[in-house]
């Protein structure tokens, strides 16, 4: 194993090739469901050659995939919009809790120096 590597990147190395494998067991198993609702559909319709229900069944399938597709292209689409306005609502809210420490912080310190300026006058 080369030094370069780390366990970190091995790590997301096996998980990248784990999301590959997934997606295209997902997507064969779609592909196949499409299939058999095309078949089905097809064996509802006896009037159909085996060539007309060979043409219905790969439309029915590529028609299937292609709104897939772009049902998953806009599900994608939402997820990075939600994820940039998390972000952004994040980034504020981390804000105002960082000026909200900030000030309490400076607080407590002016409380702490007025306390000690107080003492040293009366001790003095």
């Amino acid at each position: 194993m080369p030094r370069s590597w780390s366990r970190r990147g091995l790590a997301h190395d096996a998980s990248a090739v784990m999301a590959e494998a997934e997606g295209i067991v997902m997507a064969r198993s779609h592909i196949a469901e499409a299939r058999r609702e095309a078949e089905a559909l097809c064996a509802d319709l006896p009037w159909l050659t085996t060539g007309q229900a060979e043409d219905l069944t790969r439309h029915y399938v590529d028609r299937r995939i292609d709104l897939t597709r772009q049902m998953l292209r806009t599900t994608v689409r939402r997820a990075d919009e939600l994820r940039r306005e998390y972000e952004a609502r994040y980034a504020e809210l981390r804000g105002a809790l960082l000026r909200r420490h900030v000030a309490w912080a400076s607080g407590l310190l002016a409380c702490a120096t007025g306390i000690n300026g107080a003492l040293w006058l009366f001790t003095r």
